[in-house]
């Protein structure tokens, strides 16, 4: 029977591989530990020449905040996507230096869809805010380091951890994808107008394997209801 309730607590702290279509990550709280790991599908030896991050978000928050961390093991942020909101600006890094991009009506109480790309072969990162495209600029050329370990929830100061409660992300996050090239402008505002596009072959929300790790829940992002539901 111990050993029963043993195995029963494992399989419930590791989520394994779900359809998330239709879902949200729910982070209620600022905390310094409640985050959500993800495991890539796929994952370069030699570490990755491309990559394409795309993913949603809702939160009213008005100081720093992580949307995305990859960190490796000699790169804190390898690759992260960040709100610095004393400069107003959503900060690209890749092997730790930054590209910031401002002037964005980055609302609270909003749905926020956003895809970064970036190319080593090119050195260059673009950020794709609500349907537009904004600058590219050069960031840098080498290939991400492998062994990455990615994070929803908070900012990693060291490989899989250190996280400070004053960047955690405190809302809602969807639609999770990550690609190992470039995608196609075609292909983005296919994602951004919830259209049919290609899934992430790296990270695919409906296909997503996760770990939670505190208070995170998983709930429908829809949020209202059409007036057919009311009258129903």
């Amino acid at each position: 029977m111990k050993f029963l309730v043993c195995l029963l607590m494992l399989v419930s702290n590791a989520a394994g591989l779900l359809d998330l279509s239709g879902k949200a990550f729910i982070f209620p709280q600022q905390t310094a530990t409640a985050h959500v790991r993800l495991t890539p599908a796929s994952v370069s030896n030699t570490g990755e020449n491309a990559v394409t991050v795309c993913h949603r978000s809702f939160t009213d928050l008005r100081r720093d905040h992580s949307l995305f961390s990859l960190a490796s093991p000699t790169k804190n942020n390898e690759f992260l996507v960040f709100m610095k909101w004393g400069v107003q600006e959503i900060q690209p890094h890749i092997h730790d230096i930054i590209s910031g991009y401002g002037g964005l009506d980055y609302a609270p109480n909003k749905w926020h869809s956003m895809c970064t790309t970036w190319d080593s072969s090119s050195g260059l990162v673009q950020l794709w805010f609500n349907g537009q495209p904004l600058m590219k600029r050069y960031i840098a050329e080498s290939p991400l380091t492998n062994s990455p370990v990615i994070v929803l929830g908070q900012e990693q100061d060291n490989h899989g951890g250190a996280f400070d409660a004053n960047q955690s992300f405190v809302g809602m996050m969807t639609d999770v994808h990550m690609w190992n090239y470039v995608l196609s402008a075609c292909e983005i505002q296919k994602y951004m107008n919830e259209l049919i596009f290609t899934p992430g072959n790296m990270l695919n929300w409906a296909a997503l394997e996760f770990q939670i790790t505190g208070r995170v829940l998983i709930e429908n992002k829809e949020m209202s209801c059409n007036v057919d539901q009311l009258c129903s």
